[in-house]
């Protein structure tokens, strides 16, 4: 079994600051990629941000410049930190993970995060 499990999330004011972790526990060979994803109310989920593990990051249009991906591979955790936060970044930030397991690549999700966006 493989566990995600994220924290740092809670109630910020528009233009404040917040860091998501996502740690990965379990019996796995490797982790490939890594990134985070939102989902509003009434939204689909939609990907933030992913992160490979030589290091290549990807953005969505609407937090680049904002958000910074990082991640240590040796604690297998991958961090989410979120500057300038609007309203319309509110949402449920879920962590994803592709994990070699035996033979096969398989993603994992995490229990999500509420992220709220509020003065």
């Amino acid at each position: 079994q493989v566990q995600l499990v994220e924290s740092g999330g809670g109630l910020v004011q528009p233009g404040g600051s917040l860091r998501l972790s996502c740690a990965a526990s379990g019996s796995f060979l490797s982790i490939r990629t890594m990134g985070w994803y939102r989902q509003a109310p009434g939204k689909q989920r939609e990907v933030v941000a992913t992160i490979t593990s030589d290091g290549n990051t990807n953005y969505a249009d609407s937090v680049k410049g904002r958000f910074t991906i990082s991640r240590d591979n040796a604690k297998n955790t991958v961090y989410l930190q979120m500057n300038s936060l609007k309203p319309e970044d509110t949402a449920v930030y879920y962590c994803n993970a592709l994990v070699l397991r035996d033979y096969d690549w398989d993603h994992y999700w995490g229990q999500g995060t509420q992220v709220t966006v509020s003065s």
